[in-house]
């Protein structure tokens, strides 16, 4: 079974804008203790089943998934959100 981690923080690369990607996730260890991990490890762990992730939104629990562009990129995005990141990207940056 997965290793279930709720994304607190994702750091971007680019400006508030069509092109802004996210680079790294991260979060909060039950000890207090911080991670964070590239975009690519992510994708990897939700791929082979390692790791799901989830973030917290009004309460509610958002899937988090390994997507594809029309492009064929694979990016990071909850269920919820369209054709891009939103979610993710509206996070506060790694610590």
């Amino acid at each position: 079974m997965a290793e279930r981690h709720e994304i607190l923080y994702s750091d971007k690369l680019g400006r508030a804008s069509a092109h802004e990607q996210i680079t790294h996730i991260g979060g909060r260890n039950g000890d207090g203790t911080t991670w964070k991990i590239t975009q690519q490890e992510a994708i990897s762990g939700i791929t082979t089943g390692r790791w799901s992730f989830y973030v917290k939104r009004e309460g509610n629990e958002l899937e988090v998934i390994a997507a594809k562009s029309r492009l064929g990129h694979r990016f990071l995005k909850t269920e919820r959100d369209g054709d891009q990141a939103n979610t993710l990207l509206g996070l506060p940056a790694c610590r």
